[in-house]
């Protein structure tokens, strides 16, 4: 993979992996329009690893005061009472779905991600499950406030991500706004409820890729990869800071209605013969 592609990828992924549209599913769509073979698994997870950053960096301060209250929580009872203690406990009670059904599940459905027919489906399917959670959520509750059965079906939620054309953000957020959470407190709590997640998964990864290249990887792959995560990480905080400020006024309809359309127009490309079905 050159520079061009990998700076490419990384773009497509920081645009839109905090956005509930589907990296994964973009990311396929990009390299079956440009004709570019798909991006293997090592390079996917450096990137996802990138994207990641973004959320490190933008809540750095919620994490690290989140991170501190759960720590002393651990050696005083008395402290779980503090609402940063009891958000850490939160996600990690959410992290276990993801954590226990992750592995089976991705080696389960990795080969449809290869088919841009269950891609297309996935991108219609979650945006009328978003669709719905926008309609009927009139919530107002924040993020001080989760509760061990929102952690838990959020938590699930999130194994989202592994179906083709799905999103961990957009089913965070679909259970979020369900469960009773405003629009702002909802993409707070699912981000970083995902935090474990995504750095877990960027590093099962990343072991699985170098398991299977016990002989090493070419200079120029590794550069490529940086390059992408690094691209990805930029992008990312910068579609995340945007995004932040955007749902502060506005609902998720805009994502909804772009979903669907990608969607259809998808398989209206595959009949015409125009993508190929599988990379």
């Amino acid at each position: 993979m050159n520079w061009l592609h990998a700076a490419a990828f990384g773009a497509v992924h920081g645009i839109t992996e905090f956005l509930p549209v589907s990296s994964s599913a973009h990311l396929r769509i990009a390299s079956a329009l440009m004709g570019w073979p798909a991006p293997g698994g090592g390079f996917t997870a450096a990137t996802q690893l990138g994207a990641e950053s973004a959320v490190l960096v933008y809540f750095r301060r919620d994490i690290g005061a989140m991170a501190r209250a759960w720590g002393r929580s651990l050696i005083r009872p008395a402290a779980r009472a503090d609402p940063a203690a009891r958000l850490g406990w939160s996600i990690a009670v959410g992290s276990v779905p993801i954590a226990v059904l992750g592995p089976p599940l991705h080696d389960a459905l990795a080969p449809a991600l290869h088919d841009l027919r269950f891609v297309a489906l996935g991108l219609i399917a979650l945006g009328a499950l978003l669709a719905v959670a926008d309609h009927w959520a009139r919530g107002e509750r924040a993020v001080a406030e989760p509760r061990w059965r929102d952690a838990v079906l959020i938590g699930l939620a999130q194994t989202l991500a592994l179906v083709p054309g799905a999103s961990r953000t957009g089913g965070g957020l679909a259970a979020a706004l369900l469960a009773g959470f405003g629009r702002v407190a909802a993409v707070r709590y699912s981000l970083l409820l995902a935090v474990p997640a995504v750095l877990g998964s960027g590093a099962y990864g990343l072991a699985r890729a170098a398991s299977a290249h016990s002989g090493g990887y070419a200079p120029g792959a590794v550069a490529a990869a940086l390059c992408a995560a690094l691209v990805a990480g930029a992008v990312g905080y910068a579609v995340l800071a945007w995004f932040m400020r955007f749902i502060r006024g506005h609902t998720f309809g805009g994502f909804m209605v772009y979903r669907t359309a990608a969607g259809f127009l998808l398989l209206a490309l595959l009949a015409a013969g125009s993508l190929p079905v599988t990379a």
